[in-house]
């Protein structure tokens, strides 16, 4: 699989170049990859703004001339991200199935349609879902809606600040006794990736992975505090 955070310089194809777009068509561009952003409508593409380097093609997505056009044939990844879904999901499946990209996104707003295509193996997001998600997760008390849950729902990230409870005692001494693992931990504003000699400060964030059927009796440990050892 390819490793996307040391890889050499991609080119990636966007469908789209609305806000999502292109936002990301700059953003990849600040990394130093190369853009093709696709759009029906040639006015969009002011969005890009002047100092966008890519290619700009007018057309549709779904349409094989006009991926070729893209670059395509170069392509390492396919995100489709316009405002329709019957678009993107057909535009993504061209983009997977005729020329062979493996990376392909599609943005989808039918949270329920968003699941059916993540299972045939085109991964998607379910836009209103998500920004509902991101509410409800600053709304309700820790531990009641995950930062993330695998489309299976089995395993889930959760974001919780370090209870007083466990403050200078180890890392790993909490995760033998919640059955979870901490993937990282934000501490002074940087991430930290605990080993078994990390000792929990007052005002660490500890990210959290665990499986979902745990998920209680993880929250019990944090608030119940370290067992006799």
């Amino acid at each position: 699989m390819q490793d996307w955070h040391y890889c050499a310089a991609v080119h990636v194809v966007i469908m789209g170049c609305g806000r999502v777009g292109s936002t990301l068509a700059r953003s990849l561009e600040d990394r130093n990859h190369t853009v093709s952003v696709i759009d029906s409508n040639p006015d969009a593409f002011r969005r890009l703004g002047p100092s966008f380097n890519g290619t700009k093609v007018t057309g549709y997505g779904f349409d094989q001339a006009v991926l070729t056009e893209a670059g395509i044939q170069r392509g390492d990844a396919f995100a489709a991200v316009s405002s329709g879904d019957n678009s993107n999901i057909i535009a993504a499946r061209v983009a997977r199935e005729t020329f062979g990209i493996d990376h392909v996104v599609a943005r989808i707003y039918d949270p329920g349609r968003a699941e059916v295509y993540q299972r045939l193996g085109i991964t998607t997001v379910a836009t209103v879902k998500w920004t509902a998600d991101q509410v409800l997760r600053r709304l309700l008390p820790a531990g009641a809606e995950p930062d993330f849950r695998d489309p299976s729902g089995t395993i889930r990230v959760d974001q919780v600040p370090a209870p007083e409870g466990w403050v200078g005692r180890r890392s790993v001494t909490f995760q033998e006794q919640s059955s979870s693992r901490i993937a990282w931990i934000d501490r002074l504003g940087e991430g930290t990736l605990p080993t078994r000699e990390t000792v929990l400060q007052e005002g660490d964030v500890l990210h959290l992975v665990m499986r979902e059927k745990d998920a209680t009796g993880v929250y019990d440990v944090l608030k119940k505090g370290p067992a006799a050892e």
